[in-house]
């Protein structure tokens, strides 16, 4: 299946595990080639005004800072789908009741696989943006 096609079922995934709580964090790895883009993260900011994320990212060089922003979940889809097949060829979902992780393989096919999970708390993120 295209990866464009499966990336639409893993995002339905991420969704679900928000809606019931159960989202603990979502990392873009497996970066192509030496980027100074290392990893892409969203750590869950439950609240009374609603679902956000913290969207933080992470450079391998000490000289470039971290950058963070609190957006919504639709927001973050609209910035981390450029960085698919482009610099990130794996997108790692782990909830409290199993981890989701997106594959691209080299012919631009997506996969996905389950696993037990690695987080068994959410922990919210802390930001001093929102």
């Amino acid at each position: 299946m295209p990866y464009q096609d499966m990336f639409v079922l893993f995002w339905e995934q991420v969704k679900e595990s928000v809606q019931e709580g159960r989202f603990a964090k979502l990392t873009m790895a497996k970066t192509i080639g030496k980027p100074d883009l290392k990893n892409i993260f969203l750590r869950p900011i439950y609240s009374d005004k609603g679902f956000k994320v913290l969207l933080k990212f992470r450079y391998r060089s000490r000289e470039t800072e971290d950058q963070e922003e609190v957006l919504t979940l639709e927001e973050a889809l609209v910035v981390l789908k450029p960085y698919l097949r482009k610099s990130f060829l794996s997108v790692l979902l782990f909830t409290t009741t199993k981890d989701v992780m997106f594959k691209i393989n080299r012919k631009g096919i997506g996969s996905m696989t389950e696993t037990s999970p690695s987080f068994h708390h959410v922990t919210q993120a802390k930001s001093d943006l929102d």
